[in-house]
C-alpha cells in the first residue's frame, strides 16, 4: 500500500502524516484540483488516497473516483479535524486516531450513496422547503416516508446494505429519529432546499432522489 495524503483546505495535517507525499487543495475541491493527486496516484502501486478535510472535501473525492470509474483500484481513507455526520455514519474516528488508521487500517467495500445529479453522499443530506416546511411527498423504496408538510427531512449513507436511510427531521422524545432503510428515497415537492454534506444546492429543486450507486467504494476503516 502506497498512501498519498490530499490535504484539502487549512486543516492541520497530523505528526503521523508528515513524512508522507501531500498535495494541497482548497478546502471543496473542484475537477481541476484533482488533476495533481490523481496523477501521483497513478505513479505509485497499490495508491491509498488519504482525504484530510471536511465531509465536503471528502464528498467531492469520492464523486470525482466515481465520475471516473475509479472505485474499484483507489483506496480512500478520511482523516477530519474533529467529528463529523461521515465519521458518525461508517464509525470513523478524527484526528492522530484517524491518521494512525489512514496508515494501518484495512479497505473493505461498502455501498455508494449518490444522488440524482451525480454527487457522491458521505455523511448526511438535509432537505427543507420554506418557512412553513418541506411540502410534497417522499419515499424510501416503496414505503411512503411522508406525505403533505414536515420540517425537513434527512437522508445519510450506512455501511451496510441496503446503503441509506431516511427520517423526517423530527427527533422523537424518546429514540431519537424514526428511520427507514433501503436503497432510494426520491422527493416530489414544489421546492426544495437541499444540502449535501454541508453545501447548499444552488437552487431548489422540485425532485431529488438519493440512491445506491451499481458498484462499491473502498473505505479504510
Amino acid at each position: 500500500m502506497t498512501p498519498v495524503v490530499f490535504r484539502c483546505g487549512e486543516v492541520p495535517l497530523p505528526l503521523t502524516l508528515t513524512p508522507e507525499t501531500t498535495l494541497s487543495a482548497p478546502a471543496l475541491p473542484e475537477k481541476d484540483d484533482f488533476e495533481d493527486v490523481l496523477a501521483r496516484v497513478d505513479s505509485v502501486d497499490n495508491p491509498r488516497l488519504i482525504v484530510v478535510g471536511d465531509d465536503a472535501a471528502f464528498a467531492a473525492t469520492l464523486t470525482r473516483l466515481m465520475r471516473l470509474d475509479r472505485l474499484d483500484d483507489i483506496e480512500l481513507a478520511y482523516v477530519p479535524e474533529s467529528r463529523t455526520p461521515a465519521t458518525e455514519a461508517y464509525g470513523l474516528r478524527s484526528g492522530s486516531k484517524a491518521a494512525a488508521i489512514a496508515l494501518q487500517g484495512e479497505a473493505k467495500p461498502i455501498p455508494l450513496i449518490r444522488d440524482d445529479a451525480g454527487i457522491a453522499l458521505v455523511g448526511r443530506a438535509l432537505v427543507c422547503g420554506g418557512e412553513s416546511g418541506l411540502v410534497g411527498e417522499a419515499y424510501v423504496d416503496d414505503t411512503r416516508l411522508f406525505s403533505g408538510t414536515v420540517p425537513g427531512i434527512r437522508v445519510e449513507p450506512t455501511p451496510a446494505m441496503p446503503g441509506l436511510r431516511a427520517a423526517i427531521d423530527r427527533p422523537r422524545w424518546f429514540g431519537g429519529y424514526k428511520w427507514l432503510t433501503g436503497r432510494a428515497m426520491q422527493l416530489g415537492s414544489p421546492a426544495a432546499t437541499v444540502t449535501r454534506d454541508g453545501v447548499a444546492n444552488p437552487r431548489p429543486l422540485k425532485r431529488s432522489t438519493f440512491y445506491r450507486h451499481d458498484k462499491n467504494w473502498l473505505l479504510v476503516r
